[in-house]
C-alpha cells in the first residue's frame, strides 16, 4: 500500500506540473481536486520539500520541484521502455489504447477501422478523442495521433505517412446560380467563402498555379468554422464557396448536391500522418493499429 501511495503521489505531482493546476490534473486523472492536492501534499511531507509555489493566482514549481520533475520524467520513461520490452513478445494488442484523431476525418475514415479492431481483440480498450489542436503525446499520455497537414517539430516521435487528402473548391448549385461561378482565383474576393478555423486563425487555401506550383491563398472569411462536417453543411446550405477534401465531399459531388469550381486551381494536397512516441513503438497495440492503417491505405480506404 505504501508503494502505491508513493506512485499515486508521483503521478499526481507530474500531472499537476504538466497541467499547471490541481483542477486540470484532477480532470486528467479522474480524481477530485482535493484528492490530487492531498496526494501532492503527502509527497511533499514525505520528501521534506516544497515542490510547488502556491498562490491564489498560479501554481509554479520551486527549484526543488523542477529537479524532482526531471527525475520523475526520466524514471517514467524508463518504466515505459521496460513495459515495451517486456510486452514485445505478445502478439495480440491488449490494454488501454489512447488515440487522438482529427474530427471529421477521424470519424469517417479511422474510427470504423478502430471499432473493427476492438471487436477482433476483446482485451483491447479504446480511448478516442477528436481534436484539431496540437497534442503533446508524451505529456498527455496519448499513444498515437493522426494529423492532417505538414508536420511541425516531431522530435521524439515516429511519423508514418498514411495518405494525402486532395482538396477541391466547391459550392452548391443554388449559390452559384445566385452569385455566379468564379473563373479565376482573383474573383474569389467577390464571393462568400467558408473557411476552416484553427488556433484563432482562418486556414488559407492551397491553389495550383499554371506552372504547377502550389501557393497559399487567404480567401475572404465570410464564415469561419472549425469542423469539416460543419463546413460541408454550410456549403450544402448555399452559404458560400469552400475548399474541402475530396474524401468528405466526393459523394455530394457525384450526386450533384455541390459543384466543383476553379478545376485547374483547386488541386492542392495535404499529407496525413500517424505519429507515436519512439519509446512505445514496440507495444503490440501500437504496432497493430499502425499496420491496420497502412493496410487500409493500400486498399484505398483512407482516401
Amino acid at each position: 500500500m505504501r508503494s502505491n501511495d508513493h506512485m499515486g503521489g508521483i503521478n499526481a505531482f507530474v500531472m499537476t506540473a504538466q497541467q499547471g493546476s490541481f483542477t486540470a490534473a484532477a480532470e486528467r486523472l479522474g480524481l477530485t481536486k482535493s484528492a490530487v492536492g492531498k496526494s501532492v501534499a503527502r509527497l511533499e511531507e514525505r520528501l521534506g520539500l516544497t515542490l510547488f509555489q502556491r498562490s491564489t493566482r498560479r501554481l509554479s514549481l520551486t527549484p526543488d520541484g523542477e529537479r524532482y520533475l526531471d527525475s520523475c520524467l526520466s524514471a517514467l520513461e524508463i518504466l515505459e521502455q521496460a513495459e515495451a520490452e517486456l510486452t514485445s513478445h505478445i502478439t495480440t494488442p491488449s490494454g488501454r489504447l489512447r488515440i487522438d484523431l482529427p474530427a471529421a476525418y477521424g470519424r469517417k475514415r479511422i474510427l470504423p477501422l478502430l471499432l473493427d479492431m476492438a471487436q477482433q481483440y476483446p482485451d483491447l480498450n479504446l480511448t478516442v478523442t477528436f481534436s484539431e489542436r496540437f497534442v503533446d503525446l508524451i505529456e498527455e499520455g496519448i499513444d498515437l495521433v493522426v494529423r492532417i497537414g505538414e508536420l511541425a517539430d516531431s522530435s521524439g516521435l515516429v511519423a508514418r505517412k498514411l495518405t494525402a487528402q486532395k482538396l477541391v473548391i466547391c459550392a452548391s448549385p443554388a449559390y452559384l446560380k445566385r452569385f455566379g461561378t468564379p473563373e479565376t482565383p482573383e474573383e474569389l474576393q467577390k464571393h462568400q467563402c467558408i473557411v476552416g478555423f484553427r488556433r484563432g486563425q482562418p486556414i488559407s487555401w492551397l491553389l495550383k498555379q499554371q506552372s504547377g506550383e502550389i501557393t497559399r491563398y487567404t480567401p475572404p472569411p465570410t464564415h469561419e468554422l472549425s469542423d469539416g462536417d460543419a463546413m460541408l453543411s454550410a456549403v450544402l446550405a448555399g452559404c458560400g464557396l469552400s475548399q474541402l477534401p475530396l474524401w468528405l465531399v466526393g459523394e455530394d459531388l457525384r450526386q450533384g448536391k455541390i459543384c466543383e469550381v476553379l478545376h485547374g486551381h483547386s488541386g492542392g494536397e495535404m499529407p496525413i500522418h500517424a505519429l507515436w512516441p519512439k519509446n512505445r513503438q514496440m507495444l503490440p497495440k501500437i504496432r497493430h493499429v499502425v499496420d491496420m492503417l497502412v493496410d487500409a491505405r493500400l486498399k484505398g480506404a483512407l482516401d
